[in-house]
């Protein structure tokens, strides 16, 4: 392949990932901004995050242009192919976080509407730990850095038993007081959103060890959310020595 083809076929990968890396950014700042419209009952915010999504989606779109313009011309081989084939799931897992994150900023206006509720301090430190495992992820990417990948994978446990326990609690104060259930129901579909996004973000590390080495994982992905078994029951909203009469 002649030298100025190389060259350019380099630079189309450059662009590729530069696409990626900016797309992440934008993810990132999208979920973070949500949440702080959420903790600051901040509506305006919320909703310039929601119309910000426009331009995640269109990244996404560039990148799959330019990864098919590239397939076609340069019918790529091993570690390239794996690198356009990797830029375009990611691409779509990256958008998919963007419009979880609109989600939660939907979210958040709506519960700006109502009386703040207690278990809201619980979603942020959810949010945040799945804001690092996103970044980690991101710099795997970044550095081609397989381990660091894979210890971002581990975390997504973390979140999840972390979801489970937003959820009991958010049951609980539902159960407790009726006048609840509008906001906590909100919070719960927050705190889904931001589960999801962590659920993304390790398929993306999937997808970086995969970059780097060529292969998958060889473990089971580690997943601690047990809301699909969880039963809260009256007696558990009781306060402490309530019942026992």
């Amino acid at each position: 392949m002649p030298q100025h083809t190389v060259r350019s076929f380099d630079e189309q990968l450059k662009l590729l990932k530069h696409l990626i890396v900016q797309m992440g950014g934008l993810a990132e700042e999208e979920l973070e901004n949500a949440i702080t419209a959420l903790t600051r009952r901040d509506t305006a915010l919320a909703e310039s995050t929601v119309g910000s999504d426009k331009r995640l989606d269109g990244l996404e779109q560039e990148v799959a242009n330019l990864a098919i313009r590239i397939l076609a011309l340069r019918q790529p081989m091993a570690s390239d192919l794996r690198e356009i084939v990797s830029a375009l799931k990611i691409s779509s897992d990256l958008e998919r976080m963007g419009d979880y994150a609109k989600n939660v900023a939907k979210r958040a206006i709506a519960l700006n509407q109502l009386p703040p509720v207690k278990p809201a301090g619980s979603i942020p430190r959810m949010a945040r730990l799945v804001q690092g495992i996103i970044k980690d992820t991101l710099d795997s990417y970044v550095e081609r850095d397989a381990e660091r990948a894979v210890d971002a994978w581990r975390r997504d446990e973390e979140v999840d038993e972390m979801y489970t326990s937003v959820f009991r609690e958010l049951l609980t104060y539902m159960m407790e007081d009726p006048r609840n259930i509008t906001a906590c129901t909100h919070l719960l579909f927050i705190a889904k959103n931001i589960e999801r996004i962590g659920d993304h973000a390790t398929n993306i590390a999937e997808i970086v060890h995969y970059l780097v080495l060529g292969q998958q994982i060889d473990r089971a992905r580690p997943k601690g959310d047990t809301t699909s078994f969880t039963v809260v029951t009256p007696e558990d909203a009781k306060p402490a020595g309530e019942g026992s009469g």
